[in-house]
């Protein structure tokens, strides 16, 4: 073939030497309708404010879930330092309290029965963690 260039309207792949229009993904004559990129931006903009949305609803539910695991690390330490000297039953409650060093101790005395600096009420569950007790209905907090 003749390296002379071709008409715009021939379409020629100089990389095959051949004509290849009805190869092409996409009308070639000069006839063909245009090709026109379409503004897909306002699909854009809303859907990014949606997927930000989505994101940040997952984070805030990751931070309340983060939030709330840390504060049973806060009881699960300030319960496990405390003075106390017998061995806790896993599923009962007891109570913490505050002595007049301001030193934290646990006992099985409720509130109710007592005058103590009351902290609070906890349950030793079967994972061994400090779960805090509601002290009106002897509910797990959550």
């Amino acid at each position: 073939m003749s390296k002379a260039k071709k008409p715009d309207q021939i379409v020629f792949n100089e990389e095959t030497q051949r004509y290849d229009a009805a190869l092409k993904p996409y009308a070639t004559n000069v006839g063909a309708p245009a090709i026109k990129v379409t503004d897909n931006s306002s699909w854009k903009t809303r859907n990014i404010n949606k997927a930000n949305k989505q994101i940040k609803a997952r984070y805030l539910e990751l931070k309340a879930e983060y939030d709330k695991m840390m504060a049973e690390l806060e009881y699960n330490t300030l319960v496990y330092n405390a003075r106390y000297t017998f061995e806790p039953l896993i599923g009962e409650t007891y109570h913490l309290y505050r002595d007049k060093k301001q030193e934290p101790f646990l006992s099985i005395i409720a509130p109710s029965d007592c005058n103590f600096d009351h902290i609070g009420s906890f349950l030793l569950n079967s994972e061994l963690i400090w779960k805090k007790v509601n002290n009106e209905t002897g509910v797990q907090s959550s």
